[in-house]
């Protein structure tokens, strides 16, 4: 039995956004469905005391370095250093729910992250996420009002808890099945595991 890819990212992730730019073709060259799962990273973080660049100038340098040369290396557009940390709102999530339950959240989140680290502009914002939902085809007003729902909270709360479950403790995180792999710099040697395992 093969088992899944599940794609757990945040989207207030610095390194997330390498991720969300690679993963699609990666998986698609390795005939691997990814379940894109946008959940509360900050919340798990916040639990474990667990919140790595917060306070800490010297290693954040590094993290901004490290993602302008992975960058680099994969061909992924740097504009430089965009606003960060963004805002805790977690409406970008709840929208990123909306897309992947109606089969756009690969769309939804590359043009997010193009927002933030392109055009530098947070992806929290509620106009600015309107423009990327708009962008790419969708009725801004109907998404949003979906994402704010009783429903699509429950849900990001439930996908939480499965993160929280699975051990997850950042983002970006893949798991095949139980086994999961944390960060960027794990997403081929996950799609090994997979491909190893199908």
């Amino acid at each position: 039995m093969v088992q899944t890819f599940d794609f757990f990212f945040s989207y207030g992730s610095t390194y997330s956004y390498l991720s969300v730019m690679r993963i699609g073709n990666l998986c698609a060259d390795a005939g691997v469905q990814v379940r894109w799962r946008p959940y509360n990273a900050r919340a798990i973080m916040t639990e474990q005391n667990n919140r790595p660049y917060v306070g800490k100038p010297v290693k954040t340098r590094y993290m901004w370095r490290d993602v302008e040369r992975r960058a680099a290396q994969f061909g992924i557009p740097f504009n430089g250093i965009p606003p960060y940390p963004i805002s805790p709102s977690t409406l970008a999530h709840r929208v990123g729910l909306v897309a992947s339950q109606e089969g756009w959240c690969p769309e939804y989140s590359t043009a997010v992250y193009r927002k933030w680290f392109i055009e530098h502009k947070e992806p929290t914002e509620q106009t600015h996420l309107a423009s990327v939902i708009a962008g790419i085809g969708h009725d801004a007003v109907a998404v949003l009002a979906k994402a704010d729902s009783v429903p699509i909270g429950n849900l990001l709360d439930s996908e939480t808890d499965e993160a929280r479950r699975l051990g997850v403790f950042g983002s970006p995180t893949f798991a095949v099945g139980e086994e999961i792999f944390w960060g960027d710099d794990r997403l081929e040697i996950a799609l090994k595991w997979w491909n190893e395992r199908k």
